[in-house]
């Protein structure tokens, strides 16, 4: 999304780590205070959507235009392999922790509201994990999501080299996403720099990998595409950001 992602408002969340993401990301606007924590995320992402190479989405407030058995519609339905590099949420280390958000972007953003998003967390990620997650995604993601649900955790592979990425969601019975090289100059993997990932201060730049499969298996919002915008990107951001 462009940047005009960072003037959306932010979401807040109180009780258990589970409701505290669901709350974060489907309630009303209001303050969201994080003065008396310090936190720190910064994570790797394998992601791909339905939106043909390159995403449109980081460049518009709505997707491309997708011709289905239905007419044509804009969506953007994705998946999200996020691998946590380093970071923490006071005292609690984030490092090495995964988790995986599958969703729709929907028709429009351009009032901050998105259509739906399922969080699933690597198993044995603890709630004070969980919480430090919840926290970043609330300012790297600064939307409203119309429906948002967080599934059982489950095992989530995730490996990546200069020429492929994979991740499986409970061994890819339930998502499953690959990524290849996109050559470009010297035979280097392509990479798309100094354009904002949603509302994250810090990136180093998307590096271009189409898709060779991105699915999500579950439920009645599951999806499969092939071909379409696939890519890496490590974001970082801090809670001092907050202030800048």
């Amino acid at each position: 999304m462009r940047n005009t992602m960072r003037n959306y408002k932010t979401y807040i969340f109180t009780g258990s780590a589970i409701m505290v993401f669901v709350v974060l990301l489907v309630a009303s606007p209001v303050s969201f205070a994080t003065k008396d924590v310090d936190w720190h995320f910064n994570g790797t992402v394998i992601e791909a959507c339905s939106c043909p190479m390159f995403c449109p989405c980081y460049f518009n407030t709505e997707p491309a235009l997708k011709h289905t058995e239905h007419g044509a519609e804009h969506f953007c339905k994705f998946n999200m392999a996020y691998k946590v590099n380093k970071g923490h949420y006071g005292n609690t280390d984030l490092a090495g922790v995964k988790f995986w958000v599958a969703g729709d972007l929907g028709a429009s953003w351009k009032e901050g509201n998105t259509e739906w998003a399922i969080v699933t967390f690597q198993s044995v990620t603890t709630d004070a994990q969980k919480a430090g997650v919840a926290t970043a995604l609330s300012h790297i993601f600064p939307v409203k999501w119309k429906s948002f649900a967080v599934a059982e955790d489950a095992e989530i592979e995730w490996k990546a080299t200069e020429d492929r990425a994979e991740a499986k969601l409970a061994g890819g019975a339930k998502a499953h996403t690959i990524l290849n090289k996109w050559q470009g100059i010297d035979g280097k993997t392509g990479v798309l720099k100094n354009i904002a990932y949603f509302a994250a201060p810090r990136n180093n730049g998307f590096k271009m990998m189409p898709n060779e499969i991105e699915t999500w298996k579950v439920g009645d919002k599951a999806f499969e595409f092939k071909g379409t915008t696939g890519f890496m990107i490590t974001v970082d951001m801090k809670s001092d950001d907050l202030t800048k």
